[in-house]
């Protein structure tokens, strides 16, 4: 199989595809490097492919089904704290869509997280109890979310729950 054979029979699985597919992942399927993954991944991007990089793997399409209801929390909280807010979240009907940080430099920063049940918020605190880091760490743990929730009012106690916590900034 040559590479463009690979990229298109990569399009298909991701279409395809009931949840993220990492890099590791794909190139076990295609008996190639993770390198060579990423480099398809990012070719069939430029060419216009809406493929995100998810902090579980590459998702087609992100925008699978939308939310009826969308809302933004700003909150502060240590590394910490980072599992009792996600946990808020998803313990309440909502999915975490992406983290969102105001940064001196570089200016707005987000990273897509699509964080939907306690298996994923686990997923997600493992992997930054090693070598990385959550983006709030360059903004002194003031980050935003955006929730997808089924309506208003889920939006509405997941805010709550995270007001409990302590972990709420006040527009």
């Amino acid at each position: 199989m040559n590479a463009q054979e690979r990229r298109e029979e990569i399009l298909e699985t991701l279409k395809c595809a009931g949840s993220p597919l990492t890099a590791s992942a794909l190139a076990s399927t295609y008996d190639v490097s993770r390198q060579i993954i990423v480099g398809d991944i990012s070719i069939l991007r430029a060419s216009g492919h809406p493929i995100e990089a998810t902090s579980r793997g590459y998702v087609m399409d992100p925008q699978r089904e939308e939310f009826p209801y969308i809302g933004t929390i700003v909150c502060k909280h240590d590394q910490k704290g980072m599992e009792a807010e996600l946990n808020a979240v998803v313990d309440n009907g909502g999915t975490v869509i992406d983290v969102i940080i105001d940064h001196a430099v570089y200016g707005e920063l987000t990273g897509k997280l699509d964080i939907a049940s306690r298996y994923d918020v686990s997923v997600f605190v493992e992997r930054m109890s090693g070598e990385d880091r959550p983006l709030s760490t360059l903004s002194g743990g003031i980050h935003m979310h955006r929730i997808g929730c089924k309506d208003e009012v889920t939006f509405r106690r997941i805010k709550d729950d995270i007001g409990k916590l302590g972990m709420l900034v006040e527009e």
